[in-house]
């Protein structure tokens, strides 16, 4: 299962939810899923979507998931001592591993090798890591959502894209609507 059939999975368990999706083709392809108001779509800033994530839990008590890649966290690997750190029950990071760069064609990501981003989110200190296969993700999620823990939730899915068109909106729209839902 590539990231694309993922996310078109989760979409029952994360529709009304915020959710802060990674830079590039995963917010492209889950605009094109199901585009909501409580989705926030990075634009830039690779590696920062389970910071932006993280930093909303903590300034607020609705559920927040994070929606990064492997290929971003590893560029960005002290959010999960962070996160560890400053636990909020309201967080959820969901690591899509499909061991590659998927933005940007594919090549390979050292957590499709010998590094396991599981067992890096432990070793910070992250006390509820799960690692599932794709199809098992939309339970560990919604799961996770249920027992109100922070999780950090590593999906092990396979390499590939599906052509879907660029985000349009502007990134000040994107950022206002997401507010408005917040502040909900």
């Amino acid at each position: 299962m590539i990231r694309h059939d993922l996310l078109k999975t989760l979409i029952p368990v994360i529709s009304d939810q915020l959710v802060v999706c990674n830079i590039g083709a995963p917010s492209q392809e889950l605009h094109s899923l199901d585009d909501q108001p409580t989705n926030f779509y990075m634009l830039g800033t690779m590696g920062l979507a389970s910071s932006i994530g993280f930093g909303l839990a903590l300034a607020q008590d609705k559920p927040v998931i994070s929606i990064d890649g492997d290929g971003s966290v590893l560029t960005n690997l002290a959010t999960l001592s962070t996160i560890a750190n400053n636990p909020r029950d309201n967080f959820i990071l969901l690591i899509v591993d499909n061991g590659s760069y998927g933005s940007t064609g594919d090549q390979p990501t050292y957590a499709g090798r010998r590094t396991s981003l599981a067992a890096v989110a432990r070793a910070c200190g992250c006390e509820t890591v799960i690692e599932v296969a794709a199809e098992d993700t939309p339970q560990a999620l919604a799961d996770a959502l249920a027992a109100k823990r922070m999780t950090v939730i590593v999906s092990k899915c396979d390499s590939g894209n599906v052509q879907v068109p660029v985000i349009t909106m502007n990134p000040i729209t994107i950022r206002e609507r997401f507010m408005a839902a917040v502040a909900e």
